[in-house]
């Protein structure tokens, strides 16, 4: 068995999925925004089925405070946790299926603009005989469509800001040589044309795995959470594993209680 654990031995399960304010502080607490509404303890629950039902191998998660409360849906029998080292509510981690080593690299603190957004969490699943490096990204929200070359609005340019570590981090990898993938919650819609994705483009060729695509998440909409592959990891994409985990429940209240994100994932094929 290439990969310990694996139903098929070659093939690994990649998904991104923003959880939207999950955090065990309680409603009213002083350090959660007025729009922040902490899930209740059924909500957990519904989630936690969810992620079993999505059975992935490795999940990029967003709007997490802590390894503590994310282990309430994903169980520490069947994942391991790694999450950011920021001081924030909102933080990224990466979950891993137990049997699948992997080593943590330093998070990517140059995302984390004026220290009040987020960093980038690193790690490098130790596949064999073809390692895959992995960033998981929360990047700034505001700025989903106008352009960030020049832009004077405040959340634009601080996107604009968070263009240079990731490139960097992007540039490095291809020098590396090693598989990689960025994956997360963009806030971006990305086209052919769009000036984000064409910056990141210029440090290495990029597949993102939701182009031409739409999601069926809450009745449909743009993609902004993605799932970007380099280096070899472009050729290791099955084709049509695209895939977006919807709720069965329906309507703003459980928008609100589950997540307005809903799990996006592909499959890739690992080579021997």
């Amino acid at each position: 068995m290439l990969l310990p654990g694996f139903a098929a031995a070659a093939e690994l399960k990649l998904t991104t999925w923003n959880l939207e304010w999950l955090t065990d502080r309680q409603e009213g607490d002083r350090e959660l925004p007025p729009d922040a509404h902490p899930k209740k303890s059924e909500d957990i629950d519904r989630l936690r089925g969810y992620a079993t039902e999505l059975n992935a191998d490795v999940i990029a998660i967003q709007e997490v405070d802590g390894a503590a409360v994310a282990a309430r849906i994903f169980t520490k029998d069947k994942y391991s946790i790694h999450m950011s080292r920021d001081h924030v509510l909102q933080r990224v981690g990466l979950v891993v299926r137990r049997g699948i080593h992997y080593t943590v690299n330093p998070d990517v603190i140059g995302l984390n603009i004026d220290h009040h957004l987020r960093s980038g969490v690193d790690i490098t699943l130790d596949l064999q005989p073809s390692p895959l490096r992995i960033i998981a990204v929360h990047l700034k929200t505001g700025c989903f469509d106008q352009p960030i070359d020049g832009s004077k609005r405040k959340n634009c340019e601080e996107l604009q800001q968070q263009v240079a570590p990731l490139a960097d981090w992007i540039t490095a990898r291809r020098a590396e040589g090693v598989a990689f993938a960025v994956i997360g919650d963009f806030n971006r819609h990305m086209n052919a044309h769009d000036q984000f994705l064409a910056a990141l483009n210029q440090a290495a060729p990029l597949l993102r795995a939701d182009d031409g695509h739409t999601s069926p998440c809450w009745g449909g909409e743009e993609f902004i959470d993605h799932i970007i592959l380099g280096g070899a990891a472009r050729d290791w994409l099955q084709a049509d594993s695209l895939r977006v985990l919807t709720y069965r429940e329906t309507g703003d209240e459980w928008k609100e209680r589950l997540s307005d994100h809903c799990p996006v994932s592909v499959r890739l094929h690992v080579p021997d």
